[in-house]
This record gives C-alpha cells, structure tokens and sequence, in this order.
C-alpha cells in the first residue's frame, strides 16, 4: 500500500525525524490560510501516489499567500499519470546547501532490511545506481537488533564531513529505522535529506510503501488508505481478492497461481508478444472472480486479446467456464478470447464452453502462440 509524502511526514516526525511542518490543503483558499500561517515562501505539492510531479507541474514554489492560493487552483484536479490532484501539501521552503539521499528496503534476497545513502539526493535512486554504482553507500541490518548507533554513524560518516551533520544524519537514520519497523513498510525513503546554510540535517521529503501483509495488525496504518489515489482496476482486484499488477504490453492475461501467471508472461515474451497484466485468480476460484477478472481486464483500453491459462488443481475448470459465460452475457465487450482449460473437472469446463460457442485447447504452448498473433492482427 502507498500513503501520501503528508501522511509518511506524519509517521517520521511521531517517529523523531526532522520533518518541517506542513498541512495539507483540498481548496485553493486553504492553501492561502497555510501560507498565511507559516509565512515567508512556501511549497504547494500535489499529493498522488506517482513520481514526477514537478516536471508535470504538480510542484510550485509560492512566495506569498496569493501565489499560494494561485498554484493550488492550478494543481487541484490536475491530471498527473492518470491520477487527478484532490489535494496538495503546503510547507514552508527550505534554503538548500546540499542534497543526500537515505532510505530502507526490504531485500528479499538477503531477507533484512537494508540501508541505501548517497550524496547524490534530490534524483532517483535507480538513475544513481545505474550511472554510478559506487556512489551508493548499503548497509544490511540485522532484524534482530535493529540499525545500532556505530553503523548509523558509519552511514553518516559516508553523507557528509561535518561531524555534527554527522551526528544529525545517523539520530535521523536510527529514527527512520524506527518508523520502517513501526509501520510495516517495505520501503522508507528521504530523498533529499538536506542540510541548510545553518549546518542543519532536515528530512524535506517522506515516501513509505506499507506491506499489505502487515495492514491486518495496524489498524491506524491501514486506515491511511486513499482509494482515490489508486488506478481503479486495482482497487476492484483487492476487493475480488485477485491479484493484480498493471504492465504495459497488449495481452491480457487470466491465470491461477502466481507460478503459471510468470511462466505465462514469459512464454508471451519469448513468442514476441507483451503481457498487459499480472491477474491471478487463485487457487480456489469462483465464478464472481473471473466475472471480475475479465471485467479488469476489459477496463485496459491497450488490451487487444485475453488470454486463459487454467491449469485445474483447487480451480475447477468448470467453475472457470461458467465465469467465462457469464461474463459474456454480463459484460459488453468484442475482445477475442484465447482459452486453455486442462485439469480438474477440464471435460465438464470444455463442455460448458462448447455449448456457448466457444473454443479451448489443452496446450499452453498453442494458446500463448495464437493470442500473440492475435494481437499483432494477423
């Protein structure tokens, strides 16, 4: 799960963090009533659960309340990757002398989390890695005792020179530890973690990404949920209990289990094609679920063929089919559909798919191939 940069602040700063304060605002005139409240320039901030605001235009810097008031006007239902602005983060602007970056991650490989620093803050992390590798500082953490001083300091030490900046940078890194535990995430990152003219170390900016597996212990954390702020297809999927994942080809996909759905977006790969989604309905599945699938699948204006791949073990193929059928006479759509059914109950699932005028195979190899061709138009 995703939270706003206002709600991540809110987390860091119960945490300890040295988070500016901010509001966020939902009309232009509340926008005006904060600038008017923390005086000086401040920045209004569209609040949506996707990067690259600024360069759409979703971050501008306001030198009185009036400008305040103006930016939020403009920004408020701005389209930005297809998420509307419903509300922007009004906070006071901060004099930069240098920009670093921190932040923890759940490594999967090594199962700890791990810590990230750089001197290079203020850009993606990933554009960092990919173009200097050693600019990059990581740190395994022991889940057992948690980030320990000496190597927050040791972290520290490789941001910045100052021993007091030093001293700041490793209090906030054990604090941002704190609220990565506290809160379930996945990921908490700064970016940038800047110092003043001053000398100060202050967390300008706060993204988290929450384990939806911890959401059921952490009522508060949960509660943070902005559905507004989700593409509509995946709040249908977490409702329907299907697991979904929005890609970029033009081949649909429908799958039981997460193995088949991967070895499926493979084999779209290496006949040439390009999945348009992750979908997998489960292992035990009912007709309402693929209803939801499809209904998914078919919101995907780049969507040119739907692929079934049901290897029956739990999933009855013939629960499968009835879905299929059902969809067809529920939802209005003329997509072609590429179907194999084999397993559990396949003779009946065929059967029923027969009777409505529809075809299947057994091989997987067949079907993958056909809707590649499919949606190239051939």
């Amino acid at each position: 799960m995703n939270i706003h940069e206002y709600q991540a602040k809110d987390i860091f700063r119960d945490c300890g963090l040295p988070v500016p304060p901010g509001e966020v605002a939902t009309t232009p005139e509340d926008a005006r009533r904060l600038a008017e409240q923390y005086g000086g320039t401040v920045v209004v901030k569209a609040q949506v659960h996707v990067g690259g605001r600024g360069k759409a235009g979703g971050v501008k810097l306001a030198e009185n309340p009036g400008e305040a008031m103006e930016h939020a006007a403009n920004i408020l239902g701005m389209d930005i990757k297809g998420l509307t602005v419903e509300q922007v983060l009004v906070t006071p602007a901060e004099d930069i002398d240098t920009e670093a970056y921190v932040g923890v991650i759940v490594d999967r490989a090594s199962k700890r989390p791990v810590f990230m620093v750089s001197r290079e803050g203020g850009v993606d992390i990933e554009e960092v890695a990919a173009r200097s590798p050693e600019a990059i500082t990581r740190l395994a953490v022991d889940p057992r005792y948690g980030l320990l001083p000496f190597q927050a300091y040791w972290l520290a030490a490789s941001l910045y020179d100052d021993i007091k900046q030093q001293r700041a940078a490793a209090k906030t890194m054990m604090s941002l530890y704190d609220a990565f535990i506290q809160s379930g995430a996945s990921l908490a990152e700064i970016n940038p973690l800047i110092t003043t003219p001053a000398g100060e170390v202050k967390a300008i900016d706060a993204k988290m990404n929450i384990d939806d597996n911890e959401l059921f212990r952490r009522g508060a954390i949960a509660a943070m949920r902005d559905l507004s702020a989700e593409p509509p297809s995946e709040t249908k999927a977490r409702e329907a209990d299907l697991t979904y994942i929005k890609l970029d080809g033009d081949i649909g996909a429908v799958v039981n289990g997460a193995g088949l759905a991967m070895a499926t977006m493979d084999l779209i790969k290496f006949y040439g094609g390009e999945p348009a989604n992750f979908l997998d309905i489960g292992g035990s599945s009912s007709p309402d679920k693929v209803i939801a699938a499809l209904e998914i699948i078919t919101s995907d204006p780049a969507v040119k063929v739907i692929l079934f791949n049901i290897f029956g073990g739990i999933t009855r193929c013939d629960d499968v089919a009835n879905g299929i059928v059902t969809a067809l006479d529920r939802i209005n759509f003329e997509l072609p559909l590429v179907i194999r059914l084999t397993g559990t109950n396949e003779e009946e699932g065929v059967r029923i798919l027969e009777q409505a005028g529809i075809s299947a195979s057994t091989s997987m190899d067949e079907v993958v191939q056909r809707a590649v061709v499919v949606a190239r138009g051939e």
